[in-house]
């Protein structure tokens, strides 16, 4: 704390420990949520919520338990991808996770509409609340990887996450070209003023394989997240390919069912976390 701290947080931009203390949101007394992953982006459509449902699903086949928070309350799409549309229930103690086929906990403001597809007209404010409450009126359960999938951008949402919840670090989802540099140095940025680790950065749609002769081609250009991994010393854990497969699984609502093995190194290092 500075020396001439006012004890106003909303007046300053400094992350000591005072402002943590005062931000910090207390678990619902039935969550047990040993570690908290944040999948971030600068910029939306880059595929940030398939990474956060992929991975999700990559660790509950490690055996793990395993839960996403739809933090995208304006562009919720995980319902969609594991095909989970009951709404959700709850009790006077909380609010109870839907759960996929294969028992990943899942959270989103579209399990809480009469319809998927109503528009969310809400501030700012509002939001950010009801992501806080996603966390502190949810009854989790044992969780030993909780995946936060945030909007994209630095505004409101991330902020409280990364204020509210214990973020045990953050995975950047980018796509190959040169403009996402400057929005990838953002989010980086950000989660180094918030003190939060960033583990790595997946680079979506990276290129496209033939079928017939295996050649990669990169349709979006030159991938340019080598250099941005190395000004930042942070590693660059995965390249996904343009897969049609994988984009109607989503779709239809069939994740779980995905094959591939591009991330099976970022989920040995969380493993290790």
């Amino acid at each position: 704390m500075s020396e001439e701290c006012t004890h106003d947080c909303s007046t300053c931009s400094a992350n000591c420990d005072s402002r943590k203390s005062d931000f910090a949101a207390e678990a619902n007394a039935n969550s047990h949520v040993k570690k908290v992953i944040g999948i971030v982006s600068g910029k939306g459509g880059v595929g940030k919520s398939m990474v956060a449902s992929l991975m999700a699903v990559n660790m509950r086949r490690r055996a793990f338990e395993t839960a996403i928070l739809d933090a995208d309350i304006t562009g919720p799409s995980i319902p969609r991808a594991f095909g989970v549309c009951q709404q959700l229930s709850g009790t006077d103690d909380g609010i109870i996770p839907a759960e996929s086929k294969t028992g990943v906990k899942l959270v989103s403001l579209n399990l809480l509409l009469e319809n998927d597809t109503d528009p969310v007209v809400w501030r700012g404010p509002v939001i950010a609340g009801t992501v806080k409450q996603f966390w502190t009126d949810v009854m989790w359960g044992d969780v030993d990887f909780m995946f936060v999938d945030m909007p994209p951008g630095t505004g409101d949402v991330p902020l409280t996450v990364f204020q509210s919840l214990p973020v045990d670090g953050i995975i950047i989802v980018t796509s190959p070209q040169e403009l996402v540099g400057m929005i990838v140095t953002k989010a980086v940025r950000m989660a180094e003023m918030m003190n939060i680790p960033v583990l790595g950065i997946v680079e979506n749609m990276s290129y496209f394989q033939c079928d017939e002769c295996g050649k990669k081609h990169e349709i979006f250009g030159a991938s340019h997240v080598d250099e941005i991994a190395q000004e930042f010393s942070i590693d660059c854990v995965a390249r996904l390919p343009i897969n049609p497969k994988l984009a109607a699984a989503c779709d239809k609502g069939m994740i779980e069912l995905f094959e591939g093995n591009w991330l099976d190194a970022l989920a040995d290092k969380l493993e290790k976390l």
